[in-house]
């Protein structure tokens, strides 16, 4: 699966959030949406980058932009990661991997010589149309966030 390409509508999905009920990419329409997936609560990078989008949140409103976190995480864990850090948006949990699977996030990974499918950190720029404008593959967390902003300015 090779996931959705630039200037198509991104696939709509809905899945469970940590703030409760369920969200659905398309009720978004109107508003970009800054969409990213990262592996796992509660570890370095993956805490990095969820504490730089929760810090640029106005920065990202003004820009009419709704973040939106995903990972394969439960919601138990994503409200406890919530709460520890004090996030202010919402983190979807997607434990089967479907919406992974639509976005092509799932990616031979190694560790400690070990070789495992992991999600890839990745994160999605869509439009107020619903189009997929841009994506960042193999993120890394370090000035990620001022990058989206900085494409977000350009819409």
């Amino acid at each position: 699966m090779s996931g959705p390409n630039i200037g198509e509508i991104a696939p709509d999905f809905e899945l469970p959030s940590h703030e409760g009920g369920t969200v659905s990419l398309s009720q978004f329409r109107g508003k970009n949406v800054v969409l990213y997936f990262y592996p796992k609560d509660n570890t370095s990078g993956c805490t990095l980058e969820a504490e730089g989008f929760r810090d640029r949140k106005k920065e990202f409103e003004e820009l009419d932009t709704v973040i939106l976190g995903v990972s394969k995480d439960s919601i138990k864990s994503h409200s406890n990661f919530a709460l520890k850090i004090s996030i202010n948006f919402d983190l979807l949990s997607d434990p089967d991997q479907t919406v992974h699977d639509l976005y092509n996030v799932i990616k031979p990974k190694k560790m400690y010589g070990r070789e495992y499918m992991g999600t890839d950190r990745s994160t999605f720029v869509i439009d107020r149309t619903g189009k997929l404008v841009k994506e960042y593959r193999e993120v890394k967390v370090n000035g990620h966030v001022d990058e989206v902003l900085e494409f977000l300015k350009t819409l």
